[in-house]
């Protein structure tokens, strides 16, 4: 059994599970039942998880019409990047000025270039790990992970979402897996409210919604925010990673998926690096400049920010 937690093609997400463990071996029914609606059980497979605050090129994605993920190397991909709208069926549900927007970013080669830069990630993050079992002398067998969660624990796909670093059990941590490869401008910040800091920190929903005309106090207030931010600007400086300007990343990670599932960006957008109240369309995202600037609001929580004081964009943010 592969995946302990997954998608069906129907959509829905399944999990495999045992009766859980009771010194070292299965535990009886007896043993495991806790009451009448509490049962351990562990995990049947592998856990797939998907990291917080950051987003990484694609190494293979689902083509449209097709059922299984396709390597971006793939020369299917770079026939259908070359014009996807032609074969888009709902191609209307797009502004025009996103798709002017995304076409001027498509040059010839798209699809090797987004493959290049997702090796490049997955290479450096492999060499983090690998890096962690040498610093603590530890073998593959030995080695464990320390997973943080935010208010979101999974994902659609059955992927557990959190920071994830490497476990010790005395000593400072370093930085976390998702923290280091910013830093190394091999993958983008995806801050997407309230999975990150300092808004995964307010207990409750309603007390993470910034106060209109605050996101930039509170993103610069922040120490952890302010450093990921920080280090992908200095990325940015040093031509690093998706920076480098002999190739530089053409199309981000989610207009990958956005061209690819055929369907319009649905989160809302704050600007970090202002102190407005605005809430900016999904489709206009691409009107805060630097990916370190945006902060993604579900569509589901708009309604809190609405009644916060927030107010929806509906025009073009110069």
């Amino acid at each position: 059994m592969g995946k302990a937690i997954e998608q069906l093609k129907s959509g829905l997400i399944v999990g495999h599970a045992g009766l859980g463990f009771r010194g070292g071996v299965t535990g009886s029914v007896r043993q495991q039942v806790h009451d009448g609606d509490t049962i351990n059980v562990r995990a049947l497979g592998n856990f797939g998880v998907r990291f917080l605050g950051v987003d990484a090129p694609e190494i293979s994605f689902k083509l449209p019409g097709e059922e299984g993920f396709t390597g971006l190397s793939n020369i299917k991909w770079e026939k259908y990047l070359s014009d996807p709208f032609t074969r888009w069926p709902h191609e209307s549900c797009l502004n025009k000025d996103l798709i002017d927007y995304l076409k001027a970013k498509i040059k010839p080669g798209v699809a090797m270039n987004h493959y290049r830069h997702a090796t490049q990630a997955e290479d450096e993050l492999e060499k983090e790990v690998l890096g962690d079992l040498e610093d603590l002398g530890q073998s593959e067998e030995e080695f464990q992970f320390f997973l943080a969660f935010a208010y979101e624990v999974m994902d659609r796909y059955g992927r557990l979402l959190c920071f994830i670093n490497r476990y010790q059990s005395e000593g400072e941590r370093p930085l976390s897996y998702n923290e280091r490869l910013l830093q190394t401008g091999v993958i983008s910040p995806y801050f997407i409210w309230p999975n990150v800091n300092p808004f995964r920190e307010k207990g409750s929903l309603v007390n993470a919604v910034i106060e209109p005309k605050k996101a930039n106090e509170e993103a610069q207030k922040d120490p952890l925010l302010r450093k990921a931010r920080e280090g992908f600007r200095r990325a940015r400086r040093e031509g690093k990673g998706i920076f480098d300007p002999k190739d530089l990343l053409q199309l981000e990670p989610f207009e990958i998926r956005v061209l690819a599932g055929q369907r319009p960006p649905t989160r809302w957008v704050i600007d970090l690096s202002k102190s407005d109240d605005v809430l900016i369309k999904p489709q206009k995202y691409y009107t805060i400049k630097n990916q370190e600037d945006r902060l993604y609001i579900p569509e589901e929580y708009v309604s809190l920010f609405v009644e916060k004081g927030w107010k929806r964009h509906n025009k073009i943010v110069k």
